[in-house]
């Protein structure tokens, strides 16, 4: 999703491994500087998985989202703080 001030970048795995967060930390490092069209919009991350793993993406800074049925829930309590890239 892209508005004029923010974005946020998803990955979705069927199977979330801490590698796979790290890997998607390690992109959204990179993305401004690849796509710079995007360098005044501030970006977050959000992975999308069943995985007990999520409780490592959430303390990176990362939104969780699993499937709920044929809805979306975002896992991310009140006291989370998204990082921002």
């Amino acid at each position: 999703m892209v508005d004029t001030a923010q974005s946020v970048a998803i990955e979705v795995k069927s199977k979330l491994t801490q590698r796979d967060v790290d890997e998607q930390l390690e992109r959204l490092g990179k993305f401004k500087r690849l796509l710079p069209r995007y360098q005044n919009i501030q970006l977050l991350g959000a992975m999308m998985a069943p995985s007990e793993v999520a409780r490592y993406a959430y303390r990176q800074g990362l939104f969780v989202i699993t499937q709920s049925g044929e809805d979306l829930v975002i896992l991310n309590d009140a006291k989370f703080q998204s990082k921002a890239w």
